[in-house]
């Protein structure tokens, strides 16, 4: 995974509450194997007509948020099915950053284990970057702070253990590879015996 500390990004604001991981992204594309290429199916039936063009009026077709790495939303985002894909789509259609007021339990987690930084901040301050046009902030994982062009600062909360982790670009698999001479040392010892 790639370290997350500090994101600069204009954000793109999908003012809707109750994003379920189908709206995220549909059923029909979970066929794939790998956790890369998903990024073109994120809210694929929002994004795109019946004949795959695009929706003008949704906001990832807008050309404003086009290089967006922070994706501001309403209540409850990620509810629904504990579908992993969810976040590798947001993942690698080049989100970093998720700010919301809640989140599914399952998403937030999977959103960790993923490389991707999920916000929670107050209803009131997400309405209130929700209600800007086009507007860049600066999160700051490391001092917990989202930071608006304007000045307006606004602090998150998150796990000391989920921080280090996105911080450190680690999943359990890398953390466990921080022990390899102990677990080697073991094994070894263990062969012998």
């Amino acid at each position: 995974m790639e370290p997350i500390n500090e994101i600069n990004s204009v954000i793109t604001p999908l003012n809707q509450k109750n994003v379920d991981t189908d709206q995220i992204i549909s059923k029909e594309f979970l066929k794939r194997i790998e956790r890369t290429g998903f990024g073109k199916y994120l809210f694929y039936h929002w994004r795109f007509d019946a004949n795959d063009q695009p929706i003008k009026d949704f906001v990832l077709n807008d050309e404003r948020y086009k290089e967006s790495t922070i994706l501001v939303a309403h209540d409850n985002f990620g509810c629904g099915s504990s579908r992993e894909h969810a976040p590798w789509s947001i993942l690698d259609y080049g989100f970093r950053v998720v700010i919301a007021p809640s989140f599914a339990d399952i998403f937030y987690n999977n959103c960790m284990k993923n490389g991707i930084l999920p916000i929670k901040l107050s209803v009131s301050e997400v309405e209130a970057l929700l209600s800007k046009e086009v507007y860049n902030v600066a999160v700051n994982l490391e001092v917990q702070t989202v930071t608006g062009e304007d000045g307006v600062v606004y602090s998150f909360d998150i796990d000391p253990y989920q921080k280090k982790m996105l911080l450190n670009g680690w999943d359990e698999i890398s953390l466990t590879f921080q022990y390899e001479d102990k677990i080697k040392a073991y094994e070894d010892k263990r062969i012998a015996n």
